[in-house]
């Protein structure tokens, strides 16, 4: 419960259905992709390491390449976290303030407030426990105002006609088109890539995964989790049909109801509940419920990351356990004020679920592409997935930007129809704005216009490929690489068995970079021998 409450987050709530409200529900197919994400990484991933059970994932790095990579995915895995934080901060802010008019800001900085409080003072045992009741309170809470939302505007089918009507539910196409946005390719390539990383090169998730007894629960964890991040998709992709079903000729975005599309979902629960009184609260604390949990996850696996990868190398080894307590506390009260401030930025970029997924992607990509090469290819080196991970960040950098500059011109090439008739009033402008916009979109270069799924594919496929590459041709770290530092579905394939006791590398793991370095080189040879 606490895995599924953490993965998602008020972006799957809130701007998802805004999403599927102006572009289309072709989205369902995340669906699927989440599907094979739990069983790729149940057989790939997951069972190295839980046979490692390392604190910090990014420990894996070093064991298999050498630390100057992991210093590197490290720091990918605390950007990525300084990307996420500030949505799931701002998103139930927007709706807090849609609903009661009090300002964003203030709001968004009372919710840090809690959550770095009690996340700091519980660590990942308050995280999970809060995660859980938080995922109780959001399935009663969606459930309830989409019930009562189908029974005010007609039923399921008169849902169902209008969705149909106004071309939400083309979902049947199954191109490949990169330049589409939200093809069925891109959204099966693209949502495996960002989903798995997600998932498996996350330190929060796979914290968690590695808390329970023994390898044998995941058989009922990855299931569970399959169905419930299913669950949420789905609920999703028809809140948005909910949303067109209810506002399908009078749009809140064109008549200026609303400014952004994030806040369709607190206005249409407005719109829903105005007769009964307390249901819009009820709402909210779903919202912030998965808001909370979401940070107080990110928050945990900040502190952790930090002082484990950065900070841990230099403490004294007769450190107190009082004071690390201190330390991580503080680690997640300045990465809670740093979210905070990041939500200035956000709240001036447009289409928050577009914008989140695309900049996750410039990190998500490489740091899947840097384990797989670790898990999978034993030939692959430090210096392969070094420069392949560095290489594809640039590039992904620039074409993300670039995206960015020309995303109002993409987004009118496949933004849904809408209709302002039942409001008197009349479309035309947007029309020629549109009409205007259609027309300069096909100058721009392709890579600018691809959809944004496909960024996170590219990264891995770029890290992946370079760094096999570079690999190749340069001379490999070790001569030989124990197995437990591969997944099990290449053990087969592999001509010399080799294991060794890596307990007593980890016992090592924080001693200085010279001890550590002739320490596993020194377990190498000793297989050799």
């Amino acid at each position: 419960m606490s895995l599924i409450a953490s993965e998602i987050s008020t972006t799957t709530l809130l701007a998802v259905p805004a999403d599927i409200y102006q572009f289309g529900s072709n989205y369902i197919w995340v669906t699927l992709a989440t599907t094979i994400v739990c069983i790729i990484a149940y057989y790939v991933y997951l069972p190295v390491f839980f046979t490692l059970q390392v604190t910090s994932i990014y420990e894996y790095i070093q064991l298999r390449f050498d630390r100057r990579l992991r210093l590197l995915t490290s720091f990918f895995g605390i950007l990525s976290i300084f990307v996420y934080c500030p949505t799931v901060i701002y998103i139930p802010s927007l709706a807090f303030s849609q609903v009661t008019g009090v300002s964003v800001h203030l709001i968004a900085s009372i919710t840090s407030i809690i959550c770095i409080f009690y996340t700091s003072i519980g660590g990942l045992k308050a995280v999970v426990w809060t995660d859980a009741v938080q995922f109780c309170i959001m399935i009663v809470t969606f459930i309830i105002i989409f019930f009562m939302g189908v029974s005010t505007v007609g039923g399921f089918s008169f849902l169902w006609s209008k969705s149909v009507e106004g071309h939400r539910l083309d979902v049947t196409d199954f191109s490949f088109d990169p330049t589409l946005r939200d093809s069925f390719g891109a959204l099966i390539a693209g949502g495996i890539v960002q989903w798995l990383a997600f998932t498996v090169v996350d330190q929060g998730p796979v914290q968690k995964i590695l808390s329970v007894p023994s390898y044998k629960n995941l058989k009922i964890i990855m299931p569970f989790c399959a169905l419930g991040l299913g669950f949420f998709h789905i609920f999703a992709t028809f809140t948005g049909l909910l949303l067109y079903a209810r506002f399908w000729n009078c749009d809140p975005l064109a008549t200026k109801e609303v400014s952004r599309s994030e806040q369709l979902v607190p206005y249409f629960v407005m719109e829903v509940t105005k007769n009964f009184p307390g249901l819009p609260g009820i709402f909210i604390a779903g919202v912030f419920s998965a808001g909370l949990s979401t940070l107080s996850a990110n928050l945990n696996t900040l502190s952790a990351v930090i002082y484990k990868d950065f900070l841990s190398p230099f403490m004294s080894k007769t450190i107190t356990q009082k004071r690390i307590s201190n330390i991580l506390k503080l680690i997640v009260l300045i990465g809670g004020v740093i979210s905070t401030l990041l939500v200035l930025v956000l709240e001036n970029l447009e289409g928050i679920f577009s914008v989140y997924t695309i900049f996750m992607a410039v990190l998500a990509g490489p740091l899947l592409g840097i384990f797989t090469l670790g898990m999978l290819i034993p030939k692959a080196n430090s210096k392969g997935a070094f420069y392949g991970a560095l290489i594809t960040c640039i590039v992904v950098t620039w074409l993300v930007v670039q995206n960015q500059r020309y995303q109002s011109i993409i987004l009118s090439e496949f933004i849904k129809p809408t209709s302002t008739n039942g409001c008197n009033a009349t479309k035309l402008a947007v029309e020629v704005t549109s009409s205007a916009k259609k027309v300069s979109l096909d100058s721009l270069f392709i890579l600018y216009r691809i959809s944004f799924w496909f960024y996170s594919f590219i990264g891995f496929a770029m890290t992946f490929v370079i760094g096999l590459t570079v690999s190749w041709f340069t001379k490999h770290d070790k001569e030989y690489v124990p197995l437990e530092l591969l997944s099990p579905v290449i053990h087969t394939f592999v001509k010399e068995k080799r294991s060794i006791e890596l307990s007593t590398v980890r016992t090592k793991i924080d001693d200085k970079e010279e001890t550590r370095t002739v320490l596993i080189e020194k377990l190498c040879n000793d297989v050799k021998t």
